[in-house]
């Protein structure tokens, strides 16, 4: 497993190695000591998620807050995303910037999200199937979102606007600036 750089810190995407061969591949997906020597980190994983989503689908953005916030682990196992994340950590010299990268079934990358960050995705292909690990419970009264096209972040979603599926809840998601979060930068 290798880090690949990207700009924001603590953020990372890893990559596996993969072994091809005329049946197929294979990958060790997680491993937890090979992860925490990777990213030189302690982190304990509590909680597996999956989504099925169809093309278009925009998710996000989400995070938690306070003893709930939650580092992600996702990859993709279908298909292929745009993976989404926005550092709010308003201690951060990258607070407010994002970072996103394609993930797909091909490339195998996987990205920590730690916490403190937002996070969201668009669907890319017909369908996609992300996976993804928490370090901490979920816990409802903790998730705060944010309107995924708020001009400010600048967030390119690839994804056209009219071909955008989002819920409702996210449809009236608060714009940055409208939150306990935002600061000038």
């Amino acid at each position: 497993m290798r880090i690949i750089e990207q700009p924001l810190k603590d953020c990372y995407v890893l990559e596996p190695n993969v072994f091809r061969d005329d049946r197929g591949s294979f990958f060790e997906s997680f491993n937890k000591r090979t992860f925490e020597k990777v990213i030189n980190k302690k982190m304990d994983f509590v909680q597996d998620n999956q989504s099925i989503s169809a093309y278009g689908t925009v998710r996000g953005l989400h995070m938690q807050t306070g003893k709930y916030s939650q580092a992600k682990l996702i990859r993709v196992v279908l298909g292929e995303i745009l993976d989404v994340c926005v550092d709010l950590r308003l201690d951060s010299p990258d607070y407010g910037k994002h970072f996103s990268i394609k993930l797909n079934a091909e490339n195998n990358y996987q990205m920590l999200i730690p916490r403190g960050f937002a996070h969201g995705f668009s669907v890319l292909s017909e369908t996609a199937i992300c996976v993804y690990k928490c370090d901490n419970v979920y816990d409802k009264a903790s998730e705060v979102g944010f309107y995924h096209a708020d001009e400010h972040l600048g967030i390119d979603w690839i994804v056209p606007e009219n071909k955008r599926i989002i819920s409702e809840k996210d449809q009236y998601q608060p714009l940055l600036k409208d939150t306990a979060f935002w600061k000038e930068y």
